[in-house]
C-alpha cells in the first residue's frame, strides 16, 4: 500500500508531455483505482495512506517539545509533500488537511534554516539548543534578503541580533549569580532604593521592589527554568511564522490562502499577506504591523502571561531584567527604559517630589505597554531603515550575524549596564 501511495503521488506531481507520457499516466491511474477503492472518485472516499494525514490533531501548538507541529506526523519534506499533493488532487477540504500542510511548510522552513526539528527540544536546555538558536534569526535574515516584502522576518532578525546575546548572557549569568549578575543588579538597585525618602520608595513599581528583595535570592534552576520559557516562545514564534513565510516563497497567495482555509490564519493575518502581495509601501507596512501583533498578541502572549505569574515573584524578577537589558538592534529604536523611562511622584514633607530613575517603567512581559513599544517605537524605526534609507539597511542585513550578536551581550558592557541602573536616580523637589 505505501508503495502504491508513493507512485500516486509521483504521478499527481507530473505533467504528460507526450502520447506515451499520458497514456502511462491513465494506466498508472487506473491501476491504482483497482488497487484502492475509492481512489478514483474523492466523493466516495480518500486513499487510505492520504487518509493517514487527514484529520490529524495538534498536539505541540506552542512549540514545547521536538518534532513538528503534530509529532505523531513525520517532518520529513518528500513524504509530507508526496501526501499534500495526493490530498489536493483528491478534492480533499483544507480543514481536514491542514496539519498535514502546517507540517510541511514548517519541515520547508526547517531543512531550509539547517535545523533538526526532531532535535529541537527546549526541556534539553540552552547548552543543546543554542546552535539552533542562533540558526533561528539567521533563517529571518535569509528570509528578508530573499523578497523584497519581506519585512516582518527581517525585523525579527535585526532584533534577533539583541535577544539571542540575551540568551547567551543568561546562560553565563548561572556561573556568576552572587557577583555580575542578577544578584549585583538587585542589590545595587535594593541600595539606591534605601537612600530614598519613604514615600517615594513606596510609590516604586512593584517589579523594581521584586527585583531589589527576590533579585539576590535567585539560584540557578531559576535561571535555567526562565531560559526554558525563552526557548519555547522562540520555537513556536517560529513555527507559527516561518511555515506561512515559506508557503507563499514557494507558491504564492493561493498557499496562504489554503493555510487559512484550513483555519491556521485568521482573517487579519491574511488580509495581511494580501497587503504584502499587493507590492506597496503602504501594504507592506502595514503587514508588518500586522505580523508583528499576530507575534506578539496572538502567538506568545499567553506564554509571557505565565512567565511573569510563575515562581512566586521570580517571572516577575527575570522578565523585568530582560527588559532593563533590552536594546534591539535596530537603528532609530529606542532602548526599553528610553521609550518609558521611570518617573514616580509623591508628597514628601509636604512637598511635591519627583524620582527620575534609569530604569522602564513597564514590564517587557506584559502586553499593553509591550505592544505599545513594539507599534510606536520598534515598526516605525525598521520601517524607516528599509524604505527610507535603503543604501543604510544593507550594511545591517549583510553583517555576519555572530560578532554583531557578541556587540549586544550584557555581560560585555557589564560595568556600563550595572552602572546605569544603580546610578543617575534623580529626585526633584521643584
Amino acid at each position: 500500500m505505501w508503495i502504491t501511495f508513493k507512485v500516486w503521488g509521483m504521478v499527481m506531481r507530473r505533467t504528460p508531455r507526450g502520447p506515451g507520457e499520458r497514456l502511462a499516466r491513465l494506466l498508472a491511474v487506473l491501476l491504482l483505482a483497482a488497487l484502492v477503492p475509492g481512489l478514483a472518485s474523492p466523493a466516495v472516499g480518500v486513499a487510505q495512506p492520504v487518509a493517514a494525514y487527514l484529520d490529524v490533531p495538534v498536539d505541540n501548538a506552542d512549540g514545547e517539545y521536538a518534532g513538528g507541529l503534530a509529532t505523531t506526523m513525520t517532518s520529513d519534506v518528500g513524504e509530507l509533500r508526496a501526501a499534500l499533493d495526493a490530498a489536493r488532487a483528491a478534492g480533499v477540504d483544507p480543514g481536514r488537511y491542514s496539519t498535514l500542510a502546517r507540517q510541511y511548510w514548517l519541515a520547508v522552513g526547517a531543512e531550509n534554516a539547517q535545523i533538526d526539528l526532531d532535535q529541537w527540544e527546549p526541556a534539553r536546555g540552552l547548552a543543546a539548543n543554542l546552535g539552533t538558536v542562533d540558526k533561528v534569526y539567521i533563517n529571518y535574515l535569509r528570509l528578508y534578503n530573499s523578497h523584497d516584502g519581506f519585512w516582518w522576518p527581517g525585523m525579527a532578525g535585526l532584533a534577533g541580533m539583541s535577544f539571542a546575546a540575551g540568551f547567551w548572557d543568561l546562560d553565563d549569568i548561572g556561573e556568576v549569580l552572587t557577583v555580575p549578575g542578577v544578584h549585583e543588579a538587585g542589590l545595587g538597585v535594593g541600595g539606591a532604593m534605601a537612600g530614598l525618602p519613604w514615600e517615594l520608595a513606596r510609590e516604586m513599581p512593584r517589579d523594581v521592589h521584586l527585583l531589589a528583595t527576590v533579585g539576590p535570592t535567585l539560584q540557578q534552576p531559576d535561571v535555567d527554568w526562565y531560559l526554558h520559557r525563552l526557548l519555547i516562545m522562540q520555537r513556536n514564534i517560529f513555527m507559527d511564522m516561518v511555515p506561512v513565510h515559506e508557503a507563499y516563497a514557494a507558491e504564492g497567495l493561493s498557499a496562504v490562502e489554503e493555510l487559512a482555509a484550513g483555519g491556521t490564519y485568521d482573517d487579519y493575518a491574511l488580509d495581511a499577506w494580501r497587503m504584502l502581495d499587493g507590492g506597496s509601501e503602504e501594504g507592506r507596512s502595514e503587514a508588518l504591523l500586522r505580523l508583528a501583533s499576530r507575534e506578539q498578541n496572538q502567538i506568545i502572549a499567553d506564554q509571557w502571561d505565565a512567565t511573569a505569574a510563575a515562581r512566586a515573584g521570580v517571572g516577575r524578577v527575570l522578565t523585568y531584567m530582560t527588559t532593563v537589558g533590552g536594546a534591539p538592534d535596530i537603528p532609530g529604536a529606542s532602548s526599553l527604559g528610553e521609550f518609558r523611562p521611570l518617573t514616580v511622584r509623591a508628597d514628601v514633607n509636604g512637598r511635591p517630589t519627583a524620582l527620575r530613575a534609569p530604569l522602564p517603567a513597564f514590564n517587557w512581559a506584559d502586553r499593553e505597554p509591550r505592544w505599545e513599544y513594539i507599534e510606536h517605537d520598534l515598526v516605525p524605526a525598521f520601517r524607516s531603515l528599509v524604505r527610507d534609507r535603503p543604501a543604510e539597511a544593507v550594511r545591517y542585513f549583510g553583517v555576519e550575524f555572530h560578532p554583531r550578536a557578541e556587540q549586544n551581550r550584557i555581560l560585555v558592557r557589564l560595568p556600563e549596564f550595572i552602572g546605569q541602573m544603580t546610578t543617575g536616580w534623580v529626585v526633584d523637589t521643584g
